[in-house]
């Protein structure tokens, strides 16, 4: 029976790998362009002669196409910023499965042998990932913070 379990515990982080990227493919943005099209031909359906009810509803539709038009902007200074990273990507991926791969091994049995070497070493590999991360996404912010200046 010890080598399910410790089958089990090897395949833990691959299966939370695989939910986590099954759960970030099915999330799906609400279609805003669509819901606004839809509100501008129940606009069209409603009576002329209703003044108030269509003045309050394409009020409504107007603070839709506002945020719509806000949102675009927000994901066009998220993206420059993106842009402005002189690091890596992988700097950052590498810290993060680097901090949980230490996680992990930490709560694998310390009886082990080579535990403590692994651990040590995991230690100085989540630092040092974390140097070269923070080092670029500084880079980012200190970029993104001086775009607009001369």
């Amino acid at each position: 029976m010890p080598g399910i379990a410790d089958l089990a515990l090897g395949a833990a982080p691959i299966a939370g790998g695989a939910l986590l990227g099954a759960a970030a493919g099915n999330l799906k943005p609400p279609d805003v362009r669509g819901l606004i099209a839809k509100d501008m031909d129940l606009l069209a359906k409603i009576p002329p002669e209703q003044t108030e009810r269509r003045a309050r509803f394409q009020a409504s539709i107007d603070r839709r196409i506002d945020d719509l038009i806000e949102a675009g902007e927000r994901s066009r200074e998220i993206r420059e910023a993106a842009l402005s990273y002189r690091g890596n990507w992988r700097d950052i991926l590498v810290f993060v499965c680097a901090l949980l791969f230490t996680f992990i091994w930490w709560n694998v049995s310390h009886a082990r042998p080579h535990w403590t070497l692994t651990f040590v070493a995991m230690v100085i590999v989540s630092v040092a990932a974390a140097i070269y991360a923070g080092r670029g996404a500084a880079r980012a912010i200190n970029t993104f913070l001086h775009r607009n200046d001369p």
